[in-house]
């Protein structure tokens, strides 16, 4: 058997936002920003579901789900592949942005609802923690006093995540494991839950029409080529900067040296030695 990768904006898509994705976000939504609370979620809406050629040619490197919750409570899932500058601002933009769009001018501040942002990074955002999901909420910075349970902010950093299919232990764990690993798959597991297994079926590529899987193959090419992009002008950055500082190095060698010279010889002489011109070696005179 072959999986989409559900990382890729349409395979994301056709599992968490679809007409038939309702059972399959609610247990991942449970699982992962429900898991510790004592209430969780018993019915939900998607706004907008995915229909199959909505994706195809779009130039982004993430995709957002967006859920209203039984309890009102609006939820923006997201998938993003690729770190860019501007990412964690952007984030905060589409929280702030969909909490306060609830209300018209006419309307009372008591009529917003809560409004969570799940996003799902394929890279490492807080390199001091070895946490894999970090949440963030509105707290008073020294006793951590709760200002208001409406914003919520949820990371999930998927290269954090290092278990083997045998050591998964909870239904979030399954859940991260599905997404971090369905493309590489060979086959379902059978001690995955229910509703996990009916994801993978979605993602069977035998189950897909020649078109869905070309618009597949597409988003895995677009995003391949941006990684590498970002690569290499990761690696020129630090050629560059290493011809830069070599260079910046040496120099101030050169300068250090006319300076234990200055009491011992004369300027000509220091510039002849060192390659700098007499007219520095004066101003070192001068400094």
């Amino acid at each position: 058997m072959n999986f989409l990768d559900v990382k890729t904006d349409y395979a994301f898509k056709k599992v968490f936002g679809s007409e038939d994705s309702k059972d399959k976000l609610m247990s991942f939504l449970n699982a992962l920003v429900y898991e510790n609370k004592s209430i969780k979620i018993k019915d939900l809406t998607i706004v907008d579901p995915y229909n199959v050629p909505l994706l195809d040619g779009m130039k982004n490197s993430f995709v957002d789900i967006k859920a209203v919750l039984n309890d009102n409570t609006k939820v923006i899932i997201e998938m993003q592949v690729l770190n860019h500058a501007g990412f964690e601002k952007r984030v905060l933009y589409n929280l702030a942005k969909n909490y306060s769009v609830q209300l018209n001018k006419s309307e009372d501040y008591h009529l917003l609802n809560p409004v969570i942002a799940l996003n799902i990074v394929d890279f490492t955002m807080f390199k001091n923690s070895s946490k894999i999901i970090t949440n963030f909420k509105l707290l008073e910075k020294e006793e951590f006093i709760d200002y208001s349970d409406d914003i919520e902010l949820i990371f999930i950093e998927l290269p954090k995540f290092k278990k083997e299919l045998h050591e998964l232990k909870s239904l979030s764990d399954e859940w991260i494991y599905f997404i971090q690993n369905a493309g590489s798959l060979e086959y379902i597991p059978k001690n995955l839950n229910t509703t996990i297994k009916d994801s993978l079926d979605v993602l069977n590529e035998a189950n897909l029409s020649k078109d869905e899987l070309e618009t597949q193959h597409k988003r895995k090419e677009f995003i391949s080529i941006q990684k590498l992009a970002i690569l290499k002008a990761t690696n020129d950055g630090l050629s560059k900067g290493i011809e830069q500082g070599i260079e910046q190095g040496i120099e101030q060698s050169k300068i250090n040296i006319a300076k234990n010279l200055l009491d011992i010889l004369d300027d000509k002489t220091i510039s002849l030695k060192t390659e700098l011109s007499i007219e520095f070696i004066k101003s070192l005179r001068v400094v």
